[in-house]
């Protein structure tokens, strides 16, 4: 604290502060006295001056006031200002009364003080960021609406005149560069109609869009939280307007809350999906992530990446990022570092089916909590190479949880998915014998797995395939006209797995809720209508027949399974039953073994002896 004191613009704003202090005392005493005090209260006020000044520089001090700047003195500082004041005031009452009991001493100076001193304090800091922002930015820094006839600056109307509203609005005031004049707001409730928000009006509800006596460039969409067909309905009225439209991603999207113009973009598949946003027990996960040693395989990956991301927000000592791809492994180890974490990041280049490898990672990092989210995922790929399924996502799981284990890690949490339901794949079939090990080795080691469907933008998603189709000019591919399927987007996988992380007390299979399935066709369409295209009159959509190892569904729990509720509304649990690891490892080394042969019937024929439900041949149930 002392040696920002020291700094010299610190010193200035010290002394400035008890020049203040001493003339606000000086003017509270002549005000008592209407400017004719007498002669003994000149005595009354050289003899408490002396003192005035040191308990209140000190308060100060004390409070943090010469910590920051006063060119972006803020809430919180003239909050901090009140609490010095307040307190310094309180003691040297407390002190007069004690030493003379107020005896010849008016008792009104010091109230006088107390609100002479707060307004000066505070309002020379209000003063000089006043100064600075007129400075850099010109009155519209302040009065938005100034800015509306600049030229060169685009007209912007911000839809939702709520918080997220109020922040991005406060955004744009405050960077005069990014060249947007805010000229209104729209906002499904016309209650808001005709209120201003710093100082720019709600003009109009959202059905005002394509309004043409509305004169304006963009739209900015900016919602906490709209539903899938709230946000159609939103861009059908964008797309009327025939003006560019944006938007900013919902809070639990952005780090810490923090709202930045660097966040809007265009909007995307996940909008129109509308999921509301995750809330988080911010409480339990930190108290099983931070300060701790955690390790999250498949770091390189969609999911993977993105749980580096959220945890890093609860500032584990150690965070260990294990991969195989070395692309993947450099590209998020230099994302995680641009995060500015507090927590020290290490990369492992490693393959999780080499036990050795694996245990020299465990003997290194030491960690404490494991995110196993390395796996195989693409159902197509696994089909026609489906050893490679049973060595990785088998293989791989028994060798890194046998090493957590060994190990003493505390907790374990395997990243699994709906296709181990009643699977009709390899891929799924393997998935759910890792569910089934998890289980068995419950423990010392809490062990626990987290199943959800499809995230959209990861890279078994079939997104990222329409897209490439929609830029080649179609067609666009869909397996079946009624093929339906679970998503969510790839920030609330990871962050519900965290959260299930901290539920957890091993043995358990947690369901992430997905909301209702969600036709692949309709996802196609809405696809290319963002693209700026119009379905089968631009881009053709071909439906191509389902392939192996795919159904028209999926589900998220299997026939007889108990499901059960948590305390959180988007997380379901499957209680574990008792289970004997020996026959289940037996099983295991089998299959294995049978892998080694590359016999893709004797391998579906292993599974099955691990998996009873594993119906190969029923690929349209």
């Amino acid at each position: 604290m002392l040696k920002n004191l020291f700094r010299r613009n610190a010193l200035l704003m010290f002394g400035a502060d008890a020049f203040l202090v001493a003339a606000c005392y000086f003017v509270s005493f002549m005000i008592r006295f209407e400017f004719s005090p007498p002669g003994y209260e000149w005595e009354n006020l050289w003899r408490i001056l002396p003192w005035v000044i040191p308990v209140k520089m000190t308060a100060f001090v004390f409070f943090r006031l010469y910590r920051g700047l006063w060119r972006y003195t803020s809430l919180q500082d003239l909050w901090r200002i009140g609490q010095a004041v307040f307190s310094s005031s309180s003691i040297i009452v407390l002190a007069v009364l004690m030493l003379n009991r107020f005896h010849g001493v008016s008792r009104s100076v010091f109230l006088i003080d107390a609100v002479l001193t707060l307004m000066a304090i505070g309002g020379v800091r209000v003063a000089v960021r006043l100064y600075y922002s007129v400075k850099e930015g010109g009155m519209g820094r302040f009065f938005p609406l100034f800015l509306a006839d600049d030229r060169g600056r685009k007209r912007l109307i911000i839809v939702g005149a709520g918080n997220l509203g109020e922040k991005v609005l406060r955004e744009i005031i405050h960077n005069p560069s990014l060249r947007l004049t805010p000229i209104g707001f729209l906002d499904d409730s016309p209650a808001k109609v005709g209120l201003n928000i710093h100082g720019v009006p709600v003009i109009g509800t959202i059905d005002e869009l394509d309004d043409p006596s509305i004169e304006f460039d963009e739209i900015l969409i900016a919602m906490d939280t709209a539903g899938g067909e709230r946000m159609r309905r939103l861009v059908d009225l964008c797309e009327r307007s025939g003006k560019r439209y944006r938007t900013m991603p919902v809070m639990g999207e952005l780090i810490g809350g923090k709202v930045s113009l660097t966040a809007i973009r265009e909007v995307s598949l996940e909008d129109l999906l509308g999921r509301s946003e995750v809330v988080l027990d911010q409480a339990a996960i930190a108290g099983y992530l931070g300060g701790k040693r955690v390790l999250i395989t498949g770091a390189g990956g969609s999911i993977g990446s993105e749980l580096v991301r959220q945890a890093s927000r609860f500032q584990p000592s150690v965070l260990g990022l294990l991969d195989i791809s070395e692309f993947n492994l450099f590209k998020v180890g230099m994302d995680y570092r641009h995060l500015a974490s507090q927590a020290t990041a290490r990369e492992f280049l490693a393959d999780i089916r080499n036990r050795e490898s694996m245990d020299r990672v465990f003997r290194e990092l030491r960690p404490q909590v494991v995110f196993h989210a390395a796996a195989y995922k693409h159902v197509f790929m696994q089909e026609t190479h489906p050893w490679e399924a049973v060595l990785n996502n088998v293989l791989g799981t028994r060798i890194v949880a046998e090493t957590a284990r060994d190990h003493q890690v505390e907790r374990f949490v395997l990243v699994s998915t709906d296709k181990a339901v009643r699977p009709t794949n390899v891929m799924g079939a393997t998935k759910r014998v890792a569910e089934m090990l998890v289980a068995c080795m419950n423990g010392s080691t809490q062990f626990m797995a987290v199943r959800f469907g499809n995230v959209m933008g990861s890279s078994g998603s079939v997104i990222p395939i329409f897209k490439e189709q929609i830029a080649r000019g179609g067609p666009v591919t869909v397996t079946h006209p009624e093929v339906t399927r679970y998503f969510m987007s790839v920030p609330e996988a990871a962050q519900l797995i965290l959260q299930a992380g901290a539920i957890g007390r091993g043995g358990e299979i947690f369901i992430l809720e997905m909301g209702d399935p969600v036709r692949v066709l309709d996802m196609a369409r809405d696809l290319i209508r963002l693209h700026g295209w119009e379905p089968e009159r631009d881009i053709p959509i071909e439906f191509i027949g389902l392939r192996s190892g795919e159904k028209l569904y999926e589900e998220l729990i299997t026939e007889g399974e108990g499901i059960m509720p948590t305390g959180h509304d988007k997380i379901m649990v499957l209680r574990g039953n008792e289970c004997a690891i020996e026959p289940l490892i037996e099983k295991i080394d089998g299959l294995i073994v049978t892998a080694a042969t590359y016999d893709a019937e004797a391998i579906r024929d292993g599974l099955k002896g691990i998996v009873p439900e594993y119906a190969p041949e029923n690929n349209s149930d």
